[in-house]
């Protein structure tokens, strides 16, 4: 089915999808010569951002991994750092704080970190896409202290009181 039949089908034609957000970047010494974060695909949901640094990470060994860039986040937005799946995947490397949250008022420079879970020591050359970025809306909450809470069926049920991977 088309894009365009698609759209017919879900009812979406004439669907406005919303502007980019312009977020300002500040390309640091260490950057020079590399891409800003892009879109790899028009149906991308995160940007690929490349390491500014040469670096390996042993099996077990974090390290918090150099772009060069910062940025200027508009209030009312962060930006979440995910890890590749691919490199999760064939490698067992990860971001282990995903997603990672870059506040509006950070301006210092944007650094990944990564952990290596695989059996390996992991390279990474300057250049190399190491993570995606997603730029995301943020609602603040306002805390309001209250006697009692509302009751629902779950109740206070914790982890594994909906069910478990056993009824799958």
């Amino acid at each position: 089915m088309s894009g365009d039949a698609a759209e017919r089908s879900l009812g979406l034609e004439g669907a406005q999808t919303s502007a980019p957000v312009p977020v300002e970047v500040k390309r640091l010494p260490h950057g020079e010569g590399l891409p800003l974060p892009a879109y790899a695909t028009s149906g991308a949901a995160g940007m690929d951002i490349v390491s500014a640094e040469d670096v390996i990470i042993a099996p077990g060994a974090r390290h918090a991994v150099a772009t060069g860039l910062s940025v200027a986040i508009p209030q009312g937005f962060e930006i979440q750092v995910r890890p590749r799946s691919g490199l999760a995947l064939k490698h067992g490397i990860t971001v282990p704080n995903t997603p990672g949250t870059i506040d509006s008022d950070y301006r210092g420079e944007l650094k990944v970190i990564m952990i290596n879970h695989g059996t390996d020591d992991f390279v990474i050359a300057r250049g190399d896409r190491i993570a995606q970025l997603v730029l995301a809306p943020v609602t603040q909450g306002a805390w309001v202290e209250v006697d009692e809470l509302d009751a629902t069926d779950r109740g206070a049920g914790g982890f594994g009181s909906t069910g478990g991977h056993e009824k799958l």
